[in-house]
Protein backbone atom coordinates (compact mmCIF):
# COMPACT_ATOMS: atom_id res chain seq x y z
CA UNK A 1 0.00 0.00 0.00
CA UNK A 2 1.39 3.63 -0.43
CA UNK A 3 0.26 6.82 1.32
CA UNK A 4 -1.25 9.89 -0.99
CA UNK A 5 -0.35 12.62 1.08
CA UNK A 6 -2.41 16.00 -1.00
CA UNK A 7 -2.62 19.81 -0.26
CA UNK A 8 1.62 20.33 0.06
CA UNK A 9 2.99 23.07 0.57
CA UNK A 10 5.32 23.77 -2.92
CA UNK A 11 8.20 24.39 -0.18
CA UNK A 12 8.16 20.87 1.41
CA UNK A 13 11.52 18.58 0.04
CA UNK A 14 11.26 14.48 0.83
CA UNK A 15 13.04 14.65 3.87
CA UNK A 16 10.17 17.10 5.46
CA UNK A 17 7.57 14.61 4.69
CA UNK A 18 9.73 11.79 5.49
CA UNK A 19 10.17 13.27 8.75
CA UNK A 20 6.54 14.10 9.71
CA UNK A 21 5.83 10.14 8.68
CA UNK A 22 8.62 8.10 10.35
CA UNK A 23 6.91 9.36 13.81
CA UNK A 24 4.58 6.63 12.35
CA UNK A 25 6.98 3.80 11.38
CA UNK A 26 9.59 3.23 9.12
CA UNK A 27 9.66 4.95 5.84
CA UNK A 28 10.81 2.83 2.70
CA UNK A 29 9.78 5.40 -0.05
CA UNK A 30 8.82 9.26 -0.50
CA UNK A 31 7.84 10.76 -4.10
CA UNK A 32 6.84 13.99 -4.53
CA UNK A 33 5.86 14.61 -8.70
CA UNK A 34 7.57 17.58 -10.16
CA UNK A 35 5.44 18.91 -12.68
CA UNK A 36 7.90 18.99 -16.25
CA UNK A 37 6.90 22.38 -17.24
CA UNK A 38 7.21 24.75 -14.44
CA UNK A 39 10.00 22.38 -13.08
CA UNK A 40 8.44 23.29 -9.32
CA UNK A 41 6.24 20.48 -6.73
CA UNK A 42 3.05 19.71 -7.64
CA UNK A 43 1.65 19.82 -4.81
CA UNK A 44 0.95 16.35 -3.09
CA UNK A 45 3.32 13.57 -2.90
CA UNK A 46 3.28 9.39 -1.72
CA UNK A 47 4.85 8.17 0.79
CA UNK A 48 5.33 4.34 1.84
CA UNK A 49 5.66 2.51 5.05
CA UNK A 50 6.74 -0.94 5.99
CA UNK A 51 3.50 -2.16 7.04
CA UNK A 52 0.24 -1.37 6.60
CA UNK A 53 -0.88 -1.08 10.40
CA UNK A 54 1.76 1.86 10.35
CA UNK A 55 0.10 3.62 7.03
CA UNK A 56 -3.61 2.92 8.51
CA UNK A 57 -1.89 4.63 11.72
CA UNK A 58 -0.60 7.56 9.77
CA UNK A 59 -3.30 8.17 7.69
CA UNK A 60 -5.67 8.48 10.61
CA UNK A 61 -3.64 10.94 12.30
CA UNK A 62 -2.36 12.84 9.55
CA UNK A 63 -5.55 13.66 7.32
CA UNK A 64 -6.66 17.02 7.64
CA UNK A 65 -3.68 17.67 10.45
CA UNK A 66 -2.74 21.58 9.48
CA UNK A 67 1.45 21.67 8.37
CA UNK A 68 2.85 24.18 6.86
CA UNK A 69 0.15 26.26 7.14
CA UNK A 70 -2.05 23.42 4.79
CA UNK A 71 -4.55 21.49 5.94
CA UNK A 72 -3.32 17.63 4.70
CA UNK A 73 -5.34 15.18 2.55
CA UNK A 74 -4.16 11.80 3.48
CA UNK A 75 -5.42 8.73 2.67
CA UNK A 76 -4.91 5.24 0.89
CA UNK A 77 -3.13 5.84 -2.69
CA UNK A 78 -5.77 4.56 -5.67
CA UNK A 79 -3.53 2.41 -7.58
CA UNK A 80 -2.59 3.87 -11.25
CA UNK A 81 -5.18 2.88 -14.03
CA UNK A 82 -3.58 2.13 -17.67
CA UNK A 83 -6.57 3.98 -19.31
CA UNK A 84 -5.26 7.55 -18.80
CA UNK A 85 -4.66 10.65 -20.74
CA UNK A 86 -5.13 10.76 -24.77
CA UNK A 87 -2.70 13.91 -24.50
CA UNK A 88 -5.46 16.37 -25.70
CA UNK A 89 -5.86 14.11 -28.82
CA UNK A 90 -9.19 13.42 -30.03
CA UNK A 91 -10.22 9.70 -30.71
CA UNK A 92 -11.65 10.87 -34.13
CA UNK A 93 -8.43 11.72 -35.37
CA UNK A 94 -8.10 14.45 -34.30
CA UNK A 95 -10.22 16.06 -37.28
CA UNK A 96 -13.01 18.81 -35.66
CA UNK A 97 -14.18 20.07 -39.21
CA UNK A 98 -17.85 19.12 -40.33
CA UNK A 99 -18.55 18.85 -43.80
Amino acid sequence: MSIYVGNLSYEVKEDDLRNVFAEYGTVKNVQLPIDRETGRMRGFGFVELESDAQETAAIEALDTAEWMGRSLKVNKAKPKTDGGSSGGRRGDGGSSRRY
